[in-house]
């Protein structure tokens, strides 16, 4: 075989081996995505809950489900996400934590918080 061929690489085992600062970078754009793609639905159940009486019980519903509290729980957890990593993005603009170290530590501690977040809004939805 020639050596020259493309290689496939192995995304999800390169992701886990990445300096955390990358992996945060990573999730903060994954998370505005989430976001982006979850105001469409946020929009919907507003729309259906100011329809009218029905229109609030087809959103009660929706929400109600086990598919519609877990894409409402990924929504809360990605602002949740991105709000914390746009603070850390608004202390490195005044230079607090941009020293490699210190950058690690942003990271993990964004992370940290944001699994307890996730796990509040889990045990507030259901």
């Amino acid at each position: 075989m020639r050596s020259d061929r493309p290689v496939n690489l192995p995304l999800v085992s390169l992701f886990f081996q990445m300096p955390v600062t990358a992996t945060a970078s990573i999730l903060h754009r994954a998370s505005g995505v989430v976001l982006f793609v979850g105001a469409i639905y946020l929009f919907y159940l507003f729309d259906l809950a100011i329809d009218g009486d029905d229109g609030f019980a087809e959103a009660r519903v929706l929400i109600g489900g086990g598919i519609g509290r877990l894409a409402l729980w990924a929504v809360l957890t990605a602002l949740g996400y991105h709000f914390l990593a746009g603070i850390k993005h608004l202390l490195l603009d005044f230079h607090v934590g941009d020293t490699p170290a210190s950058a690690k530590a942003g990271a993990w501690i964004t992370i940290v918080l944001t699994v307890v977040a996730a796990i509040g809004a889990g045990v507030w939805l259901w």
